[in-house]
């Protein structure tokens, strides 16, 4: 599998993200949340990510920016741990809570444990229908 994290991977669909929002169901590994929801979408990928810093708690564009890159970075590395568990197409946001600007190996660390929270959780729900 190539570390990539082309445009095709990437959420820009405002209708998707509406529907995110609405609908989504999240999971939590402070000061990261994943938002997330199984939907269709265009792209050939398994899912599609977006990532977000809030301005309340960043004025400065530079800091929301830095921690967004931070952020697909470590995505980009572990995107694995998710591609691997999905069977259906995904489409997630995933936010930074935090108010402190973190290291990028805390927040690669964050992230991972984010990641394996998120599979955990879809894998649960495949076994439950199953199941029933």
């Amino acid at each position: 599998m190539k570390h990539t994290l082309g445009k095709k991977e990437r959420l820009k669909s405002k209708k998707l993200i509406e529907k995110l929002y609405a609908e989504g169901k999240s999971v939590k590994a402070y000061p990261l949340r994943m938002m997330y929801i199984q939907t269709e979408h265009t792209s050939d990928f398994p899912a599609q990510v977006g990532v977000s810093v809030p301005k309340r708690n960043f004025k400065l564009a530079v800091d929301r920016n830095r921690i967004k890159r931070l952020m697909r970075e470590s995505y980009r590395l572990q995107k694995s741990i998710v591609y691997n568990n999905l069977d259906a197409p995904y489409v997630f946001m995933i936010s930074y809570l935090g108010k402190e600007e973190m290291m990028y190996e805390e927040i690669y660390s964050k992230m991972e444990k984010l990641l394996t929270l998120f599979t955990d959780k879809t894998k649960n729900k495949e076994d439950e229908t199953i199941q029933l």
